[in-house]
Parts: C-alpha cells; sequence; structure tokens
C-alpha cells in the first residue's frame, strides 16, 4: 500500500533525492543544482558502474534487473550518509520499497516529473538505457510512467521539467526549497 510522505516545507541541509523516469534530467539538473547549492553532486548509476566494474546495461544483460536493484539499493543507502549532496537516482530506484523508504526516511526526494513526449525526444539521443534497446521509446515510457508515477507521487517535493533549458528546471527546484 502506499502512503504519502510527510510535508517537507524546505530543505534543512539532508541530501537532496532526484527520482523520476529515464530522460527528465536528473543527472544534468542534479548537476547543476548541486553546483548551484555549491554541494558534491553523485549519479547512483555511475557509482552502481564504478562498483561492479561493468556498464549498467553489461549488468542487467548478465544478471537481470533484481539483481541490479539489489546492488542500487546499497549503493544509495551508502550515498545518503547524512551529508548534504545532490545525488540522481536511475528511474527505477524509487519503485523499491526498501530503497524508497531510506530516501524518504533520510533525504529530501523530489520528483522530476515530465510528459512522455519530452521524454522520448530526450532519450533518442543516447543508446544507453537498457529498457529501450530495440523497443518503441514511447510505448515503454508510457507503460513505466503508468506504473511508476504513482511511486514518484510520495516524493517530498514534485517538479516538472518542462521542455525548456534545464536550469528552468534547476530554478523551479530552488525555488520550492526555499533558496
Amino acid at each position: 500500500m502506499l502512503h504519502s510522505p510527510p510535508v517537507t516545507p524546505a530543505w534543512t541541509g539532508q541530501p537532496i533525492v532526484l527520482v523520476g523516469l529515464m530522460g527528465v534530467g536528473k543527472s544534468t539538473v542534479g548537476r547543476r543544482l548541486a553546483n548551484r547549492l555549491k554541494l558534491p553532486f553523485v549519479d547512483a548509476d555511475h557509482e552502481i558502474e564504478h562498483a561492479a566494474g561493468m556498464t549498467i546495461a553489461d549488468i542487467f544483460s548478465r544478471y537481470g534487473e533484481p539483481y541490479f536493484r539489489d546492488g542500487e539499493r546499497r549503493v544509495i543507502a551508502r550515498l545518503i550518509d547524512g551529508r548534504p549532496k545532490v545525488i540522481a537516482t536511475g528511474g527505477g530506484a524509487f519503485i523499491n520499497d526498501d530503497t524508497r523508504a531510506l530516501i524518504l526516511a533520510d533525504a529530501l526526494s523530489i520528483w522530476l516529473d515530465a510528459p512522455v513526449e519530452v521524454l522520448v525526444e530526450r532519450v533518442r539521443r543516447r543508446d544507453t538505457r537498457p529498457l529501450l534497446r530495440g523497443r518503441d521509446a514511447g510505448a515503454v515510457l508510457r507503460d513505466l510512467a503508468a506504473k511508476r508515477n504513482p511511486f514518484y507521487g510520495l516524493a517530498n517535493l514534485r517538479v516538472t521539467s518542462a521542455d525548456a533549458p534545464h536550469e528552468h528546471t534547476v530554478r523551479a527546484i530552488l525555488e520550492a526549497i526555499g533558496r
């Protein structure tokens, strides 16, 4: 059963964790947000690849999604250490019950949301997403949005990632967290 998280009116210095579908801009926006807040930025997917010594696509291919999600949970648990930073997560991280509970308990979660049409345009630029390999990006993203958005809706804040420069989204986040 899904429950609403506590309302978080402003950022109080805990890690900021960006969640949302692939292509919404979690890494790009996260880097820029961290820069504006003068905080470290960490991309959880890069940390997973570093820990595993292989790409996420290779992990999915060789071991499957459940194995990947378990490693993802462990890496995110390590990253959420109480120190202020901005963390970009993979699109499926917040769907995992344990990972979501950890994020909600120890970080400020921000759902970056965007229309599927915007996401399709963005993901066409890179062929590194295992869930899209050989499939129709629009169909996959519509299906993922239908399944995942109820979970993303549990994040502390929701910010729209519009079809505009990422700086627009950064400014919207800063306003939402009272900065």
